[in-house]
């Protein structure tokens, strides 16, 4: 290195930040032992500020723009350091430059569960995640209350505190507003704004930051809650179940009508099924006109109609799921949740009359579910 330029390293004059990272907040301008230069020029980028400290006090704010450092253009600094016409060259001076943009990719989730309680479904565990944007309102307070000395100060350094508040003021939003689960969807902008204005009395002349924009992204219920509200929709979507069983009946027996494999069983329940079906449909013909129709020969009419009496009501199952009882369910109900492996022959079931609990297999009613096919015939010779 030659004289001149030795020389010329002992002096700084050209100042300024080529940001290359988003989540730079402050930035500390790297003077190490070199001095600033008499008319040294400052660069200040859009989406920047630039702050003089000299020993430890803050001095002249700089907005974006292409500055020659003279007296005239830091009258704080010129105080502070008792020039009162032109100041020495070179001078020593800290210079931050703080980031004005808008950072908009911060993430932030409940990492525990928040419990609720629920009109319809009582005690509840929700957990929720959305996005917020931060910006410096105030480089002023920023750099005094968090920056200090640090050369640089980083998103990172205080995103932990920033989803710590937003985590506390959710849940005491959602605690307060005791919305039902089913209504959250509905009611993300209102909650997103409340968490916003809970954070930023926080944050704004505390810390200098400010919370332009939060939004809830979701709000979601356990695994094993989603599927008992699933199971209660389908069970809702079902409406009238006498409707839904001769709905069922009507549509089966055609098919065992035409099954020429069932022989007696298929002519059995064919029979069954009319009988059942002439019952929702004639409730109020006596049995000898519905079987004999008007030509039947036999005793005499009787007396005056006669309602037949109220079907034996089927009985009605509770099942074990994930540690949690559901139901009850009817037979029709089990029957297809058999076919679908919701229920299994191991499943826990109880329901009246029963002295507590037992495998699915071992209720009377429900071990022909489970029942093994009979082989099919050994072909004659």
């Amino acid at each position: 290195m030659s004289l001149f330029e030795k020389l010329r390293a002992e002096f700084i004059d050209i100042i300024e930040w080529v940001d290359d990272s988003r989540h730079t907040l402050v930035w500390r301008f790297p003077r190490y032992h070199n001095q600033i230069k008499n008319g040294a020029q400052l660069v200040v980028r859009p989406g920047q500020l630039a702050i003089f400290v000299r020993e430890g006090k803050l001095a002249d704010v700089f907005e974006p723009g292409h500055y020659t450092l003279t007296t005239q253009n830091l009258p704080i600094l010129s105080t502070l350091a008792g020039w009162k016409y032109a100041f020495d060259s070179p001078f020593m001076a800290e210079v931050y430059f703080v980031n004005t943009r808008e950072i908009v990719d911060l993430k932030w989730g409940t990492p525990h569960e928040i419990m609720l309680r629920d009109p319809d479904f009582g005690p509840v565990r929700v957990r929720a995640f959305g996005l917020y944007t931060l910006h410096a309102g105030d480089p002023r307070t920023l750099l005094e209350q968090l920056v200090g000395t640090d050369s640089s100060f980083e998103m990172d350094e205080i995103t932990e505190l920033l989803r710590t508040l937003i985590n506390q003021s959710f849940a005491d939003v959602l605690g307060k507003s005791e919305v039902a689960v089913l209504d959250l969807a509905g009611n993300y902008q209102s909650f997103a704004e409340l968490v916003r204005a809970e954070v930023i009395e926080k944050i704004d002349d505390e810390y200098g930051l400010e919370m332009r924009q939060l939004t809830v992204v979701n709000i979601s219920l356990p695994p094993e809650v989603e599927a008992a509200l699933d199971l209660r929709t389908r069970m809702s979507l079902i409406g009238n179940m006498a409707e839904y069983q001769a709905y069922q009946m009507a549509n089966a027996m055609p098919v065992a009508a035409a099954n020429e494999a069932g022989g007696l069983a298929g002519a059995g329940i064919g029979l069954g099924m009319g009988m059942g079906m002439a019952g929702h449909l004639m409730p109020n013909i006596g049995i000898g006109q519905a079987v004999g129709g008007p030509g039947t020969a036999g005793p005499g009419p009787a007396p005056g109609p006669q309602a037949p009496p109220p079907p034996p009501v089927p009985p009605s199952f509770h099942l074990v799921q994930n540690g949690q009882t559901v139901g009850p369910f009817n037979l029709t109900q089990l029957a297809q949740a058999v076919g679908q492996g919701q229920l299994t022959a191991e499943t826990l079931v109880w329901t009246a009359g029963m002295q507590g609990w037992v495998a699915a297999r071992e209720a009377p009613a429900l071990a022909a579910f489970f029942a093994v096919p009979p082989p099919p015939p050994a072909a004659q010779s």
